[in-house]
């Protein structure tokens, strides 16, 4: 097996048949948890990188840049936080919600134009690499709908009883929010332990995510993920209750 020596950017070949990455502990504090460079996108190296606790981020016209930051900003389902507002939402229930229906429709939307906001990182590299992930059963989608007009949802990576969220879009209010409740709500019931947020934002904090050191993270990230999954497509229980 190939061994990665040096000091981080640590780079990866995408030739080498060993798909390996560096400790994460060697990641850079500033930009904080830039790992290493390179590499390729196959499903083999997504998964290797998201059981290590690392992930893909990178735009248009750089090379692959392969993440693990410190702290890692989490969602512990049973912690999840609903406002008033929100709950007001889901009991008009404003949406009608699926898992897996739509899963490269979301993908294009989350890779769609943003308020503020000048161009996407989810390349259509990236868009291909998670749709193939999405047929070998590994990655997920959650749609908000109304009527047949998808107005909101969100997608990630499942490997055994870790979700680790990726994108997630909205075109009418709290849709992106209602469907993180379905999803928490869903993988608490399956006993998923956390979802991964990868970075903090105030959206993801008002509802409820945390901060882990990197070390606790992976600790869990390890045994977590080698349980077996749900079965796929997903589908919400049939006892499912949102709130």
């Amino acid at each position: 097996m190939t061994t990665l020596r040096g000091t981080a950017p640590f780079w990866v070949d995408p030739d080498n048949p060993d798909i390996i990455f560096p400790d994460v502990e060697l990641a850079l504090k500033e930009p904080d948890g830039l790992l290493a460079i390179g590499g390729d996108l196959s499903s083999a190296r997504l998964l290797t990188a998201y059981v290590s606790g690392i992930f893909p981020w990178y735009g248009p016209g750089q090379p692959i840049l392969w993440w693990s930051p410190d702290p890692r900003r989490v969602l512990l389902p049973e912690d999840l936080h609903i406002s008033r507002s929100l709950l007001k939402t889901l009991r008009k229930r404003t949406f009608r919600v699926t898992l897996d229906e739509a899963f490269e429709a979301v993908i294009g939307h989350c890779a769609g134009p943003r308020d503020n906001a000048s161009g996407t990182w989810i390349t259509p590299e990236m868009a291909t690499a998670y749709l193939e992930l999405h047929r070998r059963g590994y990655a997920h989608s959650v749609e908000c709908w109304q009527e047949t007009r998808l107005v909101g949802g969100l997608y990630g990576v499942s490997i055994g009883r870790i979700f680790f969220g990726e994108s997630m879009f909205a075109h009418v209010s709290d849709a992106s929010k209602v469907a993180l409740v379905h999803l928490a709500t869903q993988l608490r019931q399956w006993d998923f332990p956390l979802i991964d947020c990868q970075v903090h934002t105030p959206h993801l904090e008002s509802l409820g995510a945390i901060s882990l050191p990197r070390r606790e993270f992976t600790r869990i990230l390890r045994p977590a993920c080698a349980l077996p999954p749900p079965p796929s497509p997903w589908r919400f229980e049939r006892d499912f209750a949102p709130f």
